[in-house]
């Protein structure tokens, strides 16, 4: 009873208030260092994996810098498993992916110009509005996936597979090459695509 009414215990219980917010400002303010932290990894885990195949935590990593609209410029993840990979809008100019396994992934309204998609295992993709100009998609396996409004100016398609996809809206008239694309019961095709 004595001590309760000392005068330095509630400057002790005052003190304990003021470390509790201090360490709350504290965390708030090294928030950005932390998510500079988060890419580092991000990008160390991508680059370390390059040249490899399997995943190698790359489809996370990539996941969560598009999340963070961090652009992924360049990226090498070629011959890489990404299947169910969702990276819609994500900047992916000039990437390669070619030989990746992209199947059913989510890749709408993606920057996919100047990308090397040769190769690459498409098969129910959504590309759905994709810059793909300029791509390099040849021998690529898009059987069923969605370009419905994707643009195709200066892409290569020779040998791609197209079976079952959806070309509605898609901006095809500039395409750089279709040679022995296997076209057979794609979906929605403008006129003239097909012959």
């Amino acid at each position: 009873h004595a001590l309760s009414n000392w005068a330095f215990l509630e400057v002790l219980e005052y003190l304990g208030k003021l470390s509790v917010l201090f360490a709350v400002v504290y965390y708030v303010y090294e928030a950005p260092d932390r998510l500079k932290q988060k890419h580092y990894q991000a990008w160390q885990v991508i680059n370390t994996a390059q040249g490899k195949g399997g995943s190698g935590g790359r489809l996370d990593a990539l996941q969560e810098l598009n999340k963070d609209h961090v652009p992924l410029v360049g990226v090498n993840a070629a011959g890489a498993f990404l299947m169910g990979v969702h990276l819609e809008k994500a900047h992916l100019l000039r990437s390669d992916l070619s030989g990746s396994d992209l199947r059913s992934g989510l890749l709408d309204q993606a920057n996919l110009e100047f990308a090397k998609l040769s190769f690459a295992n498409l098969r129910g993709v959504s590309l759905r509005n994709a810059n793909l100009e300029n791509a390099d998609l040849s021998d690529a396996d898009l059987e069923e996936a969605t370009l419905a409004g994707a643009s195709l100016a200066g892409a290569d398609m020779a040998r791609t597979d197209l079976r079952n996809c959806d070309l509605k809206d898609v901006v095809w008239k500039d395409i750089a090459g279709i040679q022995l694309a296997n076209v057979v019961h794609v979906k929605n095709a403008p006129n003239g695509f097909v012959e």
